[in-house]
């Protein structure tokens, strides 16, 4: 889909781009090649300019020079092109506010390997293991995991971003992620009810002495990341439906790895009656 961007190149907004598209200017390279375009002299100018470094820079793997051109709303058009650098990432914390609260857990998964990281142990490692990668997908995470991670870990996470809150919120799905999850045909099998309020009360199960408690929140976390991996080209074929490049372009919807975490039913059962004697207010992130 890069290839048949123009909106990153100043002065060629959507309309442009569309108007292109329509008359068969299709890629970069039919532009380059075309003798006339539907555009003003002073936009033919720029835009003829723009593409030889465009095609320089893909040529070249330098991504950034789209990340920083590109408004945040297109960035999903970068995701194939990061190919196995991409990381796929979400936190649990103490709380749902900055205040005093910490991090607990976090799960990072790159499509391959799922590592986890638990508060007291080796929380620490997520910078760097996460600096690997030059692409970042979360949900939620420009607002809530972003600035909790920099905070506490000092970690800067400069990589590109593609927040699916916004992805999705754009195609018309919302309702946090369970339910963009639930929208799109995702089953969370025994963990549909928990959110991030449970996640608070399996933590202090956890600090209480219930191993099995935290073996839940990690299996809860981990879920949430891996159908970020599944979400995430979804998003991306939805997206692309709204272009006339929907049967080229279109991507495969990886199957999900194994969770090697098991939520304990009697724990989750607990915290259930629990949330319930609280007349089930939760507070939620977003």
């Amino acid at each position: 889909m890069l290839e048949n961007t123009f909106c990153h190149i100043p002065r060629i907004g959507l309309q442009a781009e569309r108007e292109l598209w329509a008359c068969g200017i299709s890629t970069w390279r039919d532009a380059l090649a075309a003798e006339s375009l539907p555009l003003s002299s002073a936009k033919c100018e720029l835009l003829l300019a723009d593409l030889a470094d465009s095609v320089e820079n893909l040529s070249a793997g330098r991504l950034e020079y789209f990340q920083q051109r590109l408004a945040s709303r297109h960035h999903w058009r970068l995701f194939p092109h990061f190919d196995r650098s991409v990381a796929y990432f979400d936190i649990e914390t103490t709380g749902l506010g900055l205040g005093d609260d910490h991090i607990t857990t976090i799960v990072l998964y790159d499509g391959l390997r799922l590592r986890h990281y638990v508060h007291g142990r080796n929380l620490a490692d997520f910078a760097r293991d996460v600096a690997d990668y030059r692409l970042l997908v979360t949900y939620n995470g420009k607002s809530f995991d972003v600035p909790y991670v920099r905070a506490e870990l000092g970690c800067p996470l400069g990589q590109a971003h593609i927040d699916l809150r916004f992805v999705l919120a754009s195609l018309g799905f919302r309702g946090g992620l369970k339910g963009c999850e639930r929208a799109l045909g995702l089953d969370r099998e025994g963990l549909s009810d928990m959110d991030g309020y449970f996640a608070v009360l399996l933590w202090q199960e956890y600090l209480k002495g219930n191993k099995r408690a935290l073996d839940t929140l990690l299996a809860y976390n981990a879920l949430d990341v891996v159908n970020l991996a599944t979400l995430m080209p979804m998003a991306y074929n939805l997206k692309l439906e709204q272009t006339p490049f929907a049967e080229v372009n279109a991507l495969d919807v990886p199957a999900p790895p194994e969770v090697p975490f098991t939520p304990h039913v009697p724990t989750l059962d607990n915290i259930r009656r629990r949330y319930r004697r609280r007349g089930g207010k939760r507070r939620r992130r977003w």
